[in-house]
């Protein structure tokens, strides 16, 4: 068998990952470790099925992070976009500038000259775009605060690049290279024109992108559509990254900034998601084939000729850069738990620095065997990068920020009393609550994000963060003594962890729990799941007028507070959308849950009480039942 064919280099790709991937992800470790863990072992370290060929497949695989940026890009509205540009300059500019100079300063205090030390500063200070974006959407995270801020500072960092790739010329030894030196270490055609044309080359290239996503683009799209074959509509969305990509190459950008760009400006057009499910596929298969050839080029003889220092080195790398982003998460108010997040998400070397160092070696700004050590100090930064972030969450967050205890001046012995106890509060959880916080129905409400716990106690809810999923926090919780659980969260794995723990250490307590689809709901029904409720505004009011008459509510006293609830929420619906400020947002929906309240109190106690207690079916159908077997 011929290992440098093509076939056989598949196989072994393919195979590396069918087999580690699922295992790394049963273990809690996330994709990103296990396409890792699969390319040290088929790498020369271990098995050997991958050589000097592994450089090559890297070039190759990093086109994924390519596509990984043009999805990205097609999930942000350019609304959006320009309500983070203060994040993507403040946020993003101070990163790199803080952590370049830190660890430029370190390097020149081991002896590295000062235009060696700043181009190494520079190139460290860069992040892992394809593992930090590819485990914040795993997680979920992309549209907290810390992600929010991660994308930010990871955006800065691609089109920091652009400016790093012109200044590292000018940093070679004898204070720069000759024209036609450049041409050839750079890869832009335009690289021999003069400083104005390649400006105008960039600018036209940028312009060129937002005029064919709106004007050229979108017809094009509608024609390959009109024939109703996805193969050309995958063909043609493939063209339009790859064309793109190559357009920035050729004045010198950034393809991945490129790309992302032509998401932004196509974020609106009405084949958004075809683009996205067409193009995700090829993303994710060259995100993997990324992460196990940074596996594969570990240079472990390297790293055992030297380990403790490439190991300090390491971890000095990654401690400054924690200690960075941390101290501007701060300063731009990011709670604790976000912040713990943001800081150790971010705190590796990206795949831009491979690109980096191989340029300064070809400029001759440092010697291949410091290029070798800080290559291997960027693998093993990004190789250990899932581990940190796990432990993060798995055992820092369960210790800092936002308590899985009440806010002070709560009593802790009433919220353990409650009945129902609800875990999640996001829009059908919070739905669930405020239906039956209108009747007087105690609730013990967990959710872990800290951001919308810190949201709504401030709107007046007692809501404590915390892993409902947890059995010693739903026995603080009260889960002995409650009547009902609503599973609410939105994640179909963690609702399933929720109701195992459920069941093997409160049996006695009822579970209702939310199902995104019909497909997830056949799970629950798997696990013996009765009251099931789909994804919708109906089936969440519905829900709460369920938890009501397992309370003893009357049915039509029930329906009737859901009706009123529903036209109460549907009119308000609009006038809170219009509100962009957070502060009023806050004040005004604590307005209209105070309204809602008095209304349902108020109708409660006008009507006629003896006229609703006929409106129960299922009562008088129990009571005749019971009247035949007496």
């Amino acid at each position: 068998m011929d290992k440098n064919s093509f076939l056989f280099q598949a196989m072994i790709y393919l195979a590396a990952a069918v087999a580690m991937v699922p295992v790394a992800k049963k273990l809690g470790l996330g994709s990103v470790l296990g396409y890792l863990i699969a390319g040290v072992l088929i790498g020369p370290a271990v098995f050997g099925f991958i050589g000097e060929e592994g450089e090559d497949v890297m070039h190759f695989a990093e086109f994924g992070v390519v596509i990984m940026l043009f999805v990205v890009g097609l999930e942000l509205e350019p609304a959006l976009l320009w309500r983070l540009r203060k994040p993507i300059v403040g946020l993003g500019g101070l990163q790199v500038l803080a952590s370049a100079v830190l660890l430029a300063a370190g390097a020149m205090a081991l002896g590295l000259p000062w235009n060696a030390a700043l181009a190494l500063g520079m190139t460290l200070a860069m992040s892992s775009t394809a593992i930090v974006l590819q485990t914040f959407q795993e997680k979920g995270w992309m549209k907290t605060a810390a992600g929010e801020s991660a994308f930010a500072v990871l955006l800065f960092q691609d089109i920091a690049v652009i400016p790093m790739l012109a200044l590292f010329p000018l940093l070679a030894v004898g204070g720069g290279t000759s024209a036609t030196d450049s041409a050839a270490h750079h890869p832009s055609p335009i690289g021999s024109l003069p400083g104005w044309a390649q400006t105008l080359a960039v600018l036209a290239a940028v312009a060129g992108i937002v005029l064919a996503g709106r004007y050229l683009i979108k017809p094009l799209l509608r024609i390959v559509a009109r024939t109703r074959l996805r193969e050309l509509f995958t063909a043609t969305s493939l063209l339009l990254v790859v064309g793109i990509a190559e357009l920035m190459e050729l004045v010198g950008l950034s393809p991945a900034l490129g790309t992302f760009l032509a998401g932004v400006v196509l974020a609106n057009s009405e084949y958004r998601h075809e683009l996205e499910s067409d193009i995700d596929p090829f993303k994710g298969l060259l995100l993997g084939l990324f992460f196990m050839a940074v596996g594969a080029s570990i240079d472990f003889a390297l790293i055992l000729a030297q380990p403790w220092l490439i190991l300090g080195l390491v971890l000095a790398v990654m401690t400054i850069k924690g200690l960075v982003l941390l101290a501007l998460g701060k300063l731009f108010r990011l709670s604790t738990d976000q912040n713990a997040i943001f800081g150790s998400s971010l705190n590796q070397v990206g795949e831009f620095a491979f690109v980096l160092v191989a340029f300064s070696v070809a400029n001759g700004i440092f010697s291949t065997p410091i290029a070798d050590m800080a290559m291997a100090v960027v693998a093993i930064s990004m190789a250990i990068t899932p581990l940190v972030m796990l432990f993060n969450e798995k055992i820092l967050l369960r210790r800092i920020g936002t308590k899985e205890a009440p806010p002070a001046g709560t009593d802790v012995h009433a919220d353990e009393d409650n009945p129902v106890i609800i875990a999640g509060f996001g829009h059908f959880g919070s739905t669930v609550g405020r239906l039956l916080r209108a009747h007087h129905i105690g609730c013990t409400i967990l959710d872990i994000d800290s951001d919308q716990v810190d949201r709504l106690r401030r709107m007046g809810f007692k809501v404590f963060y915390g892993d409902a999923g947890r059995h010693d926090l739903l026995e603080i919780a009260g889960a002995a003594r409650a009547k009902v659980i609503v599973i609410a969260v939105g994640d179909a794995e963690r609702r399933l962890e929720m109701i195992q723990t459920v069941k093997k250490h409160f049996p006695d307590l009822r579970i209702m729990v939310r199902a995104s689809n019909r497909y997830d709901a056949y799970d629950l029904m798997n696990e013996g799941m009765l009251h099931i409720y789909r994804d919708t505004l109906d089936t969440s009011i519905r829900m709460g007028v369920d938890v009501m008459r397992m309370l003893g509510h009357r049915s039509y006293s029930a329906n009737r507070a859901a009706r009123t609830f529903r036209r109460y929420d549907e009119q308000k619906l609009k006038e809170l959308a219009a509100i962009a400020d957070e502060k009023e947002y806050v004040l005004t929906a604590r307005k209209y849950i105070e309204e809602i309240e008095t209304i349902l109190r108020a109708d409660l106690a006008e009507r006629d009480l003896t006229q609703d207690e006929g409106w129960d079916e299922a009562g008088l159908i129990k009571e005749a039942n019971m009247a035949r077997q007496s």
